[in-house]
């Protein structure tokens, strides 16, 4: 692996704006001075507690406690190691990456393998692009099929990158290879079959998508990472897959079916007050409604929702309509759905329109046309979370048995008990019974029976909510040595001083703040202290780096940093000497208890004790 210069870190935290960085993925508003503020990333929350500092170069979340730097954010948002976030950071924002000498450099055969293919995916999306453009047998056929047959404008073509592919698979093989893209890259990729012993070559290289329309998919930074592939009369009868409809990438090192949303790069920069998301089926439904201006629409990738996919939108948004087929395998993905969105803390609505038997975005817009879009949009029904399941657990209330609306409350049930707070549940059960025409008071009665029978959880937890650290880890932030810790961050003209006065068995070392205290002592008794804006090389692991992070967020108001650097030492001596001192009195109050102990050196020991307690705690004079 590469090792990359201190220097150039350096360099790319003062280069890089970490709002810039953040915003990528969080909506961010003004918090105050040049503090900006929104929505964690990392947990669920409706009030937003994720704050900047972009003067710093620091984030903190107040609510899960999360913290760290541009590199930090990009490694934990991304999931990649130091060197490949560095590398990330460096593409992004035009930084030139310098590596160590002799310590490999990045040339294609060492690159990281997740950057790699997410390139190769950007090539394969441009090759695919230009044979739409072309004009050639599969080039014309394809255009016509967009415009002719779906009746989509050619603009959004060109917006998405809408590509295709002939029947012997396009030459993609030979572009890629022409590339130098590396072998591995080229064998997980998820664009070609290969035989796990075939050499690389051309022949090797069967592709996977022939003869089909490309529909590029990117994930929420709109990176290419894979692809859908619309069949057509182009598709060969020796294809694998002739006779499925839509053909996705499989899951590859850039690409997770149930982690992505279709379309959410785009939709996650327009949602906003009065501006929901909106969830189809299909990604030609996503498409067909951004086409006609509905900017925020997304879907899922031809499976069943998943709760990480809703957890991701809940980064951006809490307002979810559902605009999915009103025939029955649309209303079972529908109730499928709803749980989950409850689970992860979002609000949910049903678009349905009034006397139609079949609800099909993708249609309804073509019909429409651009034009009266968003007046027939608008024009919708939109029903509740509690109206939908009601309806669907009890189609006619009006004659409906005690027993039939029993069953069906039952069933609502079961899908209140995902919503993530009491208080929502108790207003679900009130509408519920307003649907059911049910008295309030005796459904809230069943509900609690219902919650409190043997298996069930007590409260649904949002999927994807933090663990907040145990009473014994959150008293350690309240630890002599976190304070001291802090001091010699914002007062690193304490260091030397502390470091001539702190002996190292005082420190507790079984907790990061006192690792990290007793490394920053050692530091300055060598005098090898970098400064507090180049610790990447004293950090060991990702929680030393979030509670650096931390403690740098918050300037501390402090007007004698001298005085309470003082009374921690006194607190840590006394830690210290404190349970020797017990010992010793014990041992001089029951003599013949211990026949190694010597009065007299116990006596010695316990005059040195006490007068080192008493002794006052004073920095030298020259801090």
């Amino acid at each position: 692996m590469p090792v990359i210069k201190p220097t150039c870190v350096r360099d790319l935290k003062l280069r890089v704006n970490l709002a810039d960085v953040v915003s990528r993925m969080v909506t961010l508003r003004k918090a105050g001075g040049a503090r900006l503020k929104g929505l964690c990333p990392f947990h669920n929350e409706k009030t937003p507690s994720f704050h900047v500092d972009a003067d710093k170069g620091f984030y903190k979340c107040f609510g899960c406690g999360k913290a760290g730097d541009a590199i930090t954010f990009v490694r934990e948002t991304e999931q990649l190691n130091f060197t490949e976030a560095i590398e990330a950071l460096g593409k992004r924002f035009g930084i030139v990456i310098e590596y160590e000498e002799g310590s490999g450099g990045p040339s294609t055969a060492d690159r990281t393998l997740r950057q790699e293919v997410f390139d190769l995916h950007e090539v394969a999306a441009d090759h695919f692009f230009q044979a739409f453009k072309a004009h050639d047998a599969t080039g014309d056929f394809m255009r016509s099929l967009w415009m002719e047959q779906r009746k989509f404008p050619a603009e959004l073509a060109d917006e998405f990158k809408i590509g295709a592919v002939d029947a012997d698979g396009g030459g993609l093989g030979g572009a890629l290879l022409r590339r130098k893209f590396s072998e591995e890259a080229l064998r997980r990729c998820g664009l070609f079959f290969i035989y796990d012993d075939a050499a690389i070559t051309l022949p090797a290289l069967r592709p996977r998508f022939r003869g089909r329309l490309m529909i590029p998919i990117r994930d929420h930074q709109g990176r290419v990472c894979a692809f859908t592939a619309r069949q057509t009369t182009l598709t060969p009868d020796d294809d694998p897959a002739r006779e499925a409809k839509y053909v996705n990438s499989p899951e590859t090192p850039v690409f997770t079916k149930g982690n992505l949303l279709f379309n959410l790069d785009r939709a996650r920069t327009q949602v906003g007050e009065g501006k929901p998301f909106v969830m189809v089926e299909g990604q030609l439904d996503a498409l067909r409604c951004w086409s006609v201006g509905l900017k925020t629409a997304i879907a899922p990738q031809g499976t069943s929702i998943t709760e990480s996919q809703l957890v991701l939108l809940r980064r951006y948004h809490t307002q979810v309509e559902c605009f999915f087929d009103s025939d029955a395998a649309g209303q079972k993905a529908a109730l499928r759905f709803l749980p989950m969105a409850l689970k992860a803390g979002l609000e949910v609505r049903f678009l349905t329109l009034a006397g139609a038997s079949k609800l099909d975005p993708d249609l309804l817009f073509l019909e429409s046309g651009p034009e009266r879009a968003h007046e027939v949009y608008r024009g919708l029904n939109r029903e509740t979370a509690m109206a939908f399941a009601c309806r669907a657990a009890l189609p006619e209330v009006a004659g409906a048995s005690p027993e039939a609306k029993s069953r069906a409350a039952q069933s609502v049930f079961e899908i209140i008990a995902n919503a993530e707070s009491e208080v929502s549940r108790s207003e679900f059960v009130n509408e519920t019974a307003a649907h059911l025409r049910l008295p309030v008071a005796a459904l809230q009665r069943d509900f609690q029976g219902f919650s409190a029978r043997p298996g069930r959880p007590a409260a649904a937890r949002p999927a994807g909510e933090p663990t907040f650290p145990p009473p014994a880890q959150a008293a350690a932030s309240h630890t002599p040595e976190q304070h001291l810790l802090m001091l010699l961050l914002h007062f690193e003209a304490l260091g030397p001083p502390l470091s001539a006065s702190l002996p190292h068995d005082w420190i507790d070392t079984g907790h990061v703040a006192g690792a990290l205290l007793n490394r920053f002592i050692a530091e300055f008794e060598q005098n090898n202290w970098p400064g507090r804006d180049h610790l990447e090389t004293l950090l060991e692991s990702d929680a030393e780096r979030a509670l650096i992070a931390t403690l740098l967020f918050e300037t501390p108001a402090i007007d004698d940093p001298a005085k309470v650097a003082a009374e921690g030492l006194r607190q840590l001596r006394a830690r210290a000497l404190e349970p020797e001192l017990r010992k010793i009195e014990l041992a001089l109050a029951t003599p013949g208890a211990d026949g190694d102990s010597d009065p007299i050196s116990l006596l010695k020991r316990r005059s040195e004790i006490q007068r080192q307690l008493r002794q006052p705690i004073s920095l030298p004079a020259n801090f």
